[in-house]
């Protein structure tokens, strides 16, 4: 994320993964594209037709009024369980998919922390020097005045990846975790 002119693209829909691979094609700058493998077994409605989805426009997958979960690539469908979970507590949660991480869409993350002042960021890369880091670091430089409640980052641990698949039933952050966090931070 730290090189000047680089752009990342990060969808987390079958959609936006053609609209951005579009977008990338045809851009002028080098544009990384992260796929999350766990994405594609993800299901969606695909035109046939060409169109292409803008760099640093998020979109909201879901309002609410009293936590905003900001999520990151395959981080949107555990991010949309956990916000159907957490409704069934009556907490209403705003899912905000990124679509790119960078540029990163600011406005959609200041507008809704406006409605909830909380903020879950939530993505599969490590706490530690990861996309989640820099979104609260933005956070804290231009909309700290909104937040209620310290930002919540749920991703990896600092610890090396595991390779079994029940290492990494504990590794990975989950639904269950985001709605962990959420519960805390409505106390």
């Amino acid at each position: 994320m730290n090189a000047p002119g680089l752009k990342i693209a990060a969808p987390a829909t079958p959609y936006d993964a053609k609209g951005l691979l579009i977008s990338s094609i045809i851009d002028n700058n080098p544009v990384l594209f992260v796929e999350h493998r766990w994405l594609y077994k993800t299901m969606g409605n695909v035109p046939d037709t060409l169109y292409s989805i803008p760099f640093g426009k998020g979109v909201v997958r879901r309002p609410g009024k009293d936590v905003t979960i900001v999520a990151v690539s395959y981080m949107l469908i555990e991010a949309l369980k956990a916000a159907e979970k957490l409704q069934a507590q009556n907490i209403s949660a705003e899912v905000i998919d990124l679509r790119t991480i960078k540029p990163i869409d600011e406005d959609i993350i200041f507008e809704s922390l406006a409605k909830t002042g909380k903020l879950i960021i939530t993505d599969t890369g490590w706490k530690t020097g990861g996309v989640a880091a820099e979104i609260a670091a933005l956070v804290a430089e231009k909309a700290f005045h909104l937040l209620k409640k310290p930002v919540v980052r749920v991703c990896c641990p600092d610890i090396p990846t595991p390779a079994g698949d029940l290492q990494e039933k504990a590794f990975y952050p989950d639904s269950e975790t985001i709605c962990e966090k959420a519960v805390e931070l409505m106390k």
